[in-house]
């Protein structure tokens, strides 16, 4: 087991020079496309059950294709939210599966990152089983500063300067100096 993935999520937080600028980790999405219902799909939320330990939810089609065979409302992917602690040991395996490599334009302005594993068996402790096939997964990191939530919450939203938006900057040198993270 690596050594972010002993670290409690309070530990991974960028100090700055004041105690609302610090940046923190919000929640990990991972999601499986499968583009088609049925055997597959199924096989796809044992999987991400498996692997992050928590039920996944299914995903609908937003608008019909007709070239792909996918109409509106058919689901086609299922995806978890990860927070706290299952986020960080998550985070800290798919980011030994990418050699803890990713591209600068992963990353966009508003503190967002986003990689992908090309199979999950690339995942360590994990061991390719005929029966479920091989996956590949979506992994989206949401970084934040305290304060971000009340532009985000359904009672009483406000509004929120600037200051407290994650920059791409920031997102970089979060997963540089926390993450221990290369960044091309």
């Amino acid at each position: 087991m690596s050594a972010l993935a002993q670290k409690s999520w309070k530990e991974l937080v960028l100090v700055k020079d004041h105690p609302m600028k610090r940046i923190y980790i919000e929640k990990v999405v991972v999601n499986i496309g499968v583009g088609e219902g049925g055997e597959r799909l199924e096989k796809a939320r044992a999987l991400l059950e498996e692997l992050t330990g928590q039920a996944p939810s299914v995903r609908k089609a937003k608008k019909s294709i007709k070239e792909w065979n996918v109409r509106r409302g058919e689901p086609i992917a299922v995806a978890v939210t990860l927070r706290r602690d299952k986020a960080v040991k998550f985070l800290a395996r798919a980011l030994e599966a990418v050699n803890n490599r990713v591209k600068a334009s992963s990353f966009d302005d508003r503190g967002n990152v986003c990689f992908g594993i090309k199979e999950h068996i690339m995942l360590p402790g994990v061991k390719y089983d005929p029966a479920v096939g091989v996956w590949g997964m979506d992994v989206c990191v949401r970084l934040a500063k305290p304060g971000l939530r009340v532009q985000l919450r359904r009672r009483r939203r406000g509004e929120v300067g600037k200051g407290q938006i994650v920059t791409k900057q920031e997102a970089i040198e979060f997963f540089q100096k926390v993450l221990g993270v290369q960044v091309d």
